[in-house]
């Protein structure tokens, strides 16, 4: 396919250098439906993003976009703060029912602001809140935010140097398999908790993600996890587990830690539990640690009762009777067996992932970036992750057919193949 690079005077003009999706896409979209987006030139793109996982029911989805249409030709509230509405109590019995109560869950839920980087704010805030401490451990690879909260918890250097100021009580520890297994699990981080001459601050809480997204698609094995949560136990210490882009089914079950087996204190979640890509975050804990004051955290759009809409619309439609996680894996599976494909086919590259999330990393790192320009122009839409930018990250709608997702892969092993 070839593609004219578009006219962008308006984007170069107006919008901050700061843009940076558009400079890999060199394409102004016009529309989207399922698992394809369309350029204005007519350009048809499959799309491996979805959103950075905010759109894991395909874009526009007609069950969801039909139960918005109509809320809104009703004239249902849109704007309401943290007010009961209609629309969240219907969200809230659809998460209480479908969700929670199946998986024996007994989280009280906060409605932080309409960003995942606004729940990650709020679970820090409450984490030492609780437990009367500053300190917050998070692990290498990580990434929880843009804002300064979520930063501090960051690894990405790059990303960090933007705060402008020193991000503080953040401390990092090695993430599963840091040292390529040959240091025993948390073997550094249980000695300087014990250690009265370490001078770790001892840790409100921990968080964590179970797949580090951008951090390169790094997996946690449900043994790490559960060795990381018997650790907080013991050293009073609140487990977070950041499920903003890994939880809603992403790597099969509703939440990613449900394979591990573990119950979090605190979980973060947003992306797609909106289901149609509305703005909408939250934040989860245990009944003992709602120990908030009347609006002591607050924010003007945390009830976002359009995306209330749509989410309960998604939990009542997709996660009633257990068949989208089944779904999820099988689809995994495939994915896994085209990737392992293109290694066979080729040396230096290698895979890995779980459910619907997995990345290639390239040991020449820049032809990460080279590969997901060249799918671009093969009409396949793929970003890369990674401290360096090594892998390219596959994150598919969980809705996408098998067809799609072949044709994806084919794409993708052509783009490897030209790029060699």
């Amino acid at each position: 396919m070839t593609i004219t690079p578009p006219a962008l005077s308006v984007f170069e003009a107006l919008e901050s250098e700061v843009r940076s999706y558009c400079r890999g896409w060199p394409a102004v979209f016009d529309r989207a439906q399922g698992s394809h987006m369309y350029d204005e030139d007519g350009h048809t793109y499959l799309d491996f993003f979805a959103g950075a996982g905010s759109l894991n029911y395909g874009h526009n989805n007609p069950v969801l976009k039909r139960a918005l249409i109509d809320y809104i030709e009703r004239d249902g509230v849109t704007h309401g703060l943290d007010m009961s509405t209609t629309a969240k109590r219907a969200f809230l019995e659809s998460f209480q029912n479908n969700i929670l109560r199946p998986r024996d869950l007994p989280y009280k839920v906060m409605f932080p602001g309409p960003t995942g980087t606004n729940a990650v704010e709020a679970a820090l805030k409450l984490a030492r809140k609780v437990k009367g401490r500053e300190s917050i451990v998070s692990f290498t690879n990580a990434f929880h935010g843009m804002s300064l909260g979520s930063l501090a918890v960051t690894g990405n250097a790059f990303k960090r140097a933007g705060a402008g100021i020193p991000l503080v009580h953040g401390t990092p520890m090695p993430f599963d398999n840091y040292f390529d297994g040959a240091v025993e699990d948390f073997l550094w981080f249980e000695r300087l908790l014990e250690d009265q001459g370490s001078g770790l601050n001892k840790p409100a809480a921990v968080i964590v993600e179970t797949v580090q997204g951008e951090g390169g698609i790094n997996v946690a094995r449900a043994e790490w996890l559960r060795a990381l949560a018997d650790l907080c136990e013991r050293q009073d210490m609140l487990l977070i587990v950041d499920d903003i882009q890994m939880g809603c089914g992403r790597t099969g079950a509703f939440f990613s830690f449900e394979e591990a087996g573990i119950t979090p204190d605190i979980v973060t979640v947003s992306k797609s539990i909106s289901g149609y890509g509305l703005p909408l975050a939250l934040t989860l804990f245990k009944p003992e640690l709602d120990i908030w004051e009347p609006g002591e955290h607050n924010g003007t759009f945390r009830g976002n009762n359009p995306a209330f809409v749509t989410a309960a619309a998604t939990l009542d439609t997709y996660w009633a009777d257990g068949q989208m996680e089944k779904q999820t894996l099988a689809r995994g599976e495939q994915v896994e067996q085209g990737l392992r494909a293109i290694c066979e086919e080729q040396s230096g590259i290698s895979y890995r992932g779980r459910g619907l999330v997995w990345g290639m990393e390239f040991e020449d790192k820049p032809r990460a970036s080279a590969v997901c320009k060249r799918a671009f122009e093969l009409g396949l839409l793929v970003e890369t992750s990674g401290p360096e930018s090594e892998v390219v990250k596959l994150l598919p709608a969980l809705t996408m057919t098998p067809e799609e997702l072949d044709e994806g892969l084919r794409i993708l092993a052509r783009a490897v193949r030209e790029t060699a």
